[in-house]
């Protein structure tokens, strides 16, 4: 996937020190400085310039059609949002969102944007297409379209209210049919709108649309005079020409089929003026109001007041204050502001200033080592000629606002016919003017300052967005963001602090003196604060070369030990039920993962939920994890593998507890005995002293078999299904009285007592039958809702044969994976999360594709599941692996390594029947090595079964 952004000269020339190389993957372009060439050309410009930079071999034409990619136009003047014509509107900094987790302390507007544009992308399929978009406006969906229609133009649209409407483009479609596009218009008219809405449904054009090489093609042509690009619309002229019955007539434009994808509860966001920055950011932030998904104790809705890197006094905001937006700014006790108003860029200063309602102001460092000082309305457009009377300027116009001032175009020989962009009506100065200048800036009050402002040098807005100094933009936001870093988590409980990218943040600040305070968040009182500050110090400590170990270990084992106390909490009894010539006899099935594995493990699951799906599967006609316990005369508890062929005695409550041992080979028996009441921290009453009183008070010494016919390292989710199957056995023979979801909550805490973490869907996988999803809540609760799915496509004599599991003999143990990915959970890893949603929201397409009994889509779900899990550990498809994939390819619909460390089985849907004999074929004669070998699978009817001989 190509990614082009087009910014303005100056910032596409300064982006990677600006964005600490986050865009070295873009390509970052611009317009041609001397010449307009709208959307069109400038989307075939900035494509130009891209496979120029490529160094393919292929004609433009040839190369532009054949690949894929997004492009974001932020490269305009920002006439209406003048605080960021310096930095262009894509590098707006948005306050994190008080209900998020794992924003970017810095984040920009092209952060938020940039992860929504890709998954759009990425829904259009393998074929090429580009997607292009615009830099000001941010898209949200909870539901993005996994999949966009096959058309030469897709348009993402957005349901709005008819006012909406007439300040945007259009799109009219069919009632009988909301994806064909009848005919766009842009800012039509309310009659017009009313008039349409009797036959046709409209949707807001957010500016999201993907191309196909046809449509590049046409938009090649009209945008392109020979080798010259040329002045073309594409939202003005390209849009209103597609549709099924086009407003404009286009021999070229109209033949191309055109679809409307609405995003269902999706909402745009427009950061294209002072208003809509701060109206868009106050949606955004009160945009959740479920209380269990705010991170922070402050449940009122969020004021629309914005303070970012600035060093602020504490009278400065007040009750009653409204529309404010304060940004990398020194504003100290003594100024006063009244609503409306936008403040950036200024340095510190002891001054006392009054800001009335609706005027802007900020300070911008320029190259030549000046600061250009610039006073505006919030709602100046920046457009007109200067001479204009009407030319709006400080809620004013222009030269009202000269002649408060005792100044005339004349006297700053301004052209009246300027355009007042290029009007050089900005002082400028090398030191810190008067406090006096820049309050008869504001209200011209008296004649005192009006020398100062003639001798002044002076600038344009135009010049300011070419000559602006950014990399000092970024060091003044950069020293204003870490002094603002010890408040922040000094008020942790009320702020974003612990819900922020801390792995970034702990990257940014590990050179400084940065400190984090010396009390620590109550794990009692909050517990995923005091497990991320612990990691947050770990990480920040290593990064320095300090010693982080024991921070790291007490992040680990704060959420062990919460979970393993809530079995404590809820001791059992054992009380023996079973006869002397009994056997209790337990047998579970293999899981096989298809979407959603990783969502089901803490803490992402307690944060967000986890959705999961999954098939419990016998392999070669038999359930491969078998449990026995009998009876013995000998006091004492005995163990043996069957296929391990190895036993162990269990004589003492010490013997118990070294399942925490590393190399014990039976680490998962015995915390399972602990768990079942066989040590005294588990056991519900007064507990003997020792565990041979305690068994001869139980009634009995007894011995327990275990079978696990699958290999360590498979993939098949066997040591969570083996401790479920112990549970299970004990549950029948103590009369524990624990259900089948009891049983796989004390999975979960044996797996954070042996230290290898993990989550919930490998033992629901084995205990529930058949083809299911599983689904919780946020919260420690993380009993699933089990949806069961028709297992028709696994099951059907058509498909069936072609569903093949292959043990490759290359075996993975999850433990250090899984370690290493909790530990980007706990420090709310931007990139880790994002990847978790991703599988999460996959959990459920996956789900519709079973539903819906489409093979194919199936494939390319397992296929999509398996990438994933790579984009969130490399390490996912080792080399042997791929090799051996490299010989089959071509046979293959889709496949995955299974489980969470990509074990040893190999998931593979073929084609068709042809395909998967051919697979077989060439794997049989060819294997691996001598353990690889094909297992026949069958869905179990059954799950987890316990019975008595």
């Amino acid at each position: 996937m190509h990614r082009l952004i087009s910014l303005s000269p100056a910032v596409a020339e300064a982006i990677d020190g600006m964005t600490d190389g986050r865009l070295s993957g873009w390509f970052c372009g611009h317009d041609p400085v001397d010449r307009r060439i709208g959307s069109g050309g400038g989307t075939v410009h900035l494509l130009r310039e891209a496979w120029k930079a490529s160094g393919s071999e292929s004609e433009f034409a040839t190369w532009v059609k054949s690949v894929s990619g997004l492009i974001l136009h932020a490269g305009g003047q920002s006439r209406r949002l003048p605080a960021y014509a310096a930095e262009g509107k894509a590098m707006i900094p948005v306050p994190v969102y008080r209900w998020s987790l794992g924003q970017r302390i810095d984040q920009t507007l092209l952060d938020l944007q940039a992860p929504v544009l890709e998954r759009l992308l990425s829904a259009g399929g393998d074929a090429p297409r580009w997607l292009v978009a615009s830099g000001d406006v941010l898209v949200t969906s909870d539901r993005l379209p996994s999949q966009l229609p096959d058309a030469d133009v897709v348009c993402i649209g957005v349901w709005g209210e008819p006012e909406q409407a007439t300040r945007h483009g259009v799109f009219f479609t069919p009632r009988s049919n909301t994806s064909e596009l009848a005919f766009m218009l842009q800012k039509p008219d309310l009659d017009a709108i009313r008039q349409h809405s009797h036959d046709h449904y409209f949707l807001l054009d957010v500016g999201i649309w993907l191309l196909s090489p046809r449509a590049v093609r046409v938009l090649l042509g009209k945008s392109m005079d020979g080798d010259q690009v040329k002045d073309f619309d594409l939202y003005g002229e390209f849009g209103p020409s597609l549709g099924t019955t086009p407003h404009r007539n286009d021999d070229t434009v109209n033949p191309l089929t055109a679809a409307v994808v609405p995003l269902e509860d999706g909402q745009f966001y427009h950061f294209g003026n002072g208003v809509d920055l701060i109206g868009s950011c106050l949606r955004l932030q009160n945009k959740v109001i479920d209380q269990r998904r705010l991170s922070t104790v402050n449940i009122k809705p969020h004021p629309s007041m914005f303070v970012q890197n600035t060093r602020l006094g504490k009278t400065v905001l007040a009750s009653g204050q409204a529309n404010i937006w304060i940004e990398n700014s020194a504003v100290p006790d003594g100024w006063q502001l009244n609503g409306d108003n936008i403040v950036t860029g200024i340095p510190g200063n002891d001054w006392s200033i009054h800001l009335p309602t609706g005027t802007c102001m900020d300070a911008v460092p320029l190259k030549s080592g000046c600061t250009a000082w610039r006073v505006y309305g919030i709602k100046d457009a920046f457009r007109g000629e200067a001479g204009d009377n009407t030319t709006r300027y400080c809620g004013d116009s222009l030269l009202n606002w000269m002649e408060k001032r005792g100044l005339s175009l004349a006297a700053l020989g301004i052209d009246p016919r300027e355009d007042i962009q290029c009007a050089a009506i900005f002082p400028v100065f090398k030191e810190l003017p008067e406090e006096g200048f820049i309050q008869w800036l504001i209200d011209g009050q008296g004649d005192a300052f009006r020398e100062s402002y003639l001798r002044a040098g002076r600038v344009s807005a135009e010049e300011i967005g070419s000559a602006a100094d950014l990399a000092k933009i970024r060091g003044q936001r950069q020293s204003h963001l870490l002094d603002a870093l010890p408040v922040l988590f000094k008020h942790a409980e009320r702020s974003v602090a612990y819900q922020v990218d801390l792995e970034d943040l702990a990257g940014k600040f590990s050179k400084t003196e940065f400190q984090l305070p010396q009390k620590r968040p109550d794990p009692q009182r909050d517990l995923f604060a005091s497990i991320r500050d612990s990691m947050f110090r770990s990480k920040l400590n290593q990064l320095r070369g300090t010693g982080y170990e024991e921070d790291e270990r007490r992040a680990f084992g704060t959420l062990a030990s919460t979970m393993v106390e809530s079995a404590r909490r809820r001791p059992v009894k054992p009380d023996l039920n079973c006869l002397d010539d009994q056997i209790i006899w337990g047998r579970s099935p293999a899981r096989l993962d298809l979407a959603g594995g990783w969502a089901d493990t803490p803490p992402y699951c307690f944060i967000k939920g986890g959705r999961v799906v999954n098939v419990a599967v016998e392999l070669n006609g038999q359930p491969p994890i078998q449990v026995f316990i009998r009876k013995r005369k000998e006091n004492g508890i005995r163990i043996r593998s069957i296929d391990l062929g190895i036993a162990e005695e269990i004589a003492s409550y010490d013997d118990l507890r070294s399942y925490a041992q590393l190399g014990s080979g039976f680490a998962v028996p015995k915390a399972a005995l602990a768990l079942a009441g066989f040590l005294p921290e588990f056991h519900q009453g007064k507990c003997p002293h020792d565990l041979h009183r305690l068994l001869a008070e139980f009634g009995t010494g007894f011995e327990m078999s275990l079978l696990c016919a699958i290999p360590k390292g498979s993939g098949l989710g066997t040591s969570s299904i083996l401790a479920a199957t112990i549970f299970g056995v004990l549950n029948e023979f103590c009369q524990l009285g624990w259900d089948d979801y009891a049983i796989a909550e004390r999975v979960l805490v044996l797996e954070q007592m042996l230290t290898s973490g993990g989550g919930w869907q490998d033992q629901y996988g084995g205990i529930c039958r058949g083809l299911k999803f599983l689904e919780t809540q946020p919260g420690l609760d993380q009993t699933p809702r089990i949806h069961w799915i028709d297992d028709h496509l696994l099951t059907d004599p058509v498909h069936q044969p072609n569903i093949l599991l292959y043990y490759t003999g290359i075996t993975r143990v999850a433990k250090s994976v899984l370690g290493e990915i909790v530990r980007g959970m706990f420090l709310n890893s931007h990139h880790r999360l994002g990847i978790l949603d991703a599988i999460s929201s996959h959990a459920a397409h996956t789900r519709e594709v079973l539903q819906a009994g489409d093979y194919a889509a199936l494939a390319a779900a397992v296929a999509e599941s398996w990438r994933l899990n790579q984009s969130l550990d490399p390490g996912t498809n080792p080399p042997d692996v791929q090799a051996l994939l490299g010989r089959i390819e071509h046979w293959i619909g889709g496949c995955k390594l299974l489980g969470a460390g990509g074990g040893g089985y190999l998931l593979i849907l073929a084609r068709d029947g042809d395909a998967a004999q051919r697979i077989k074929r060439e794997l049989t004669d060819h294997p691996p090595n001598q353990r690889a070998r094909f297992v026949s699978i069958g869905v179990s009817r059954t799950g987890l079964q316990v019975t008595r001989s």
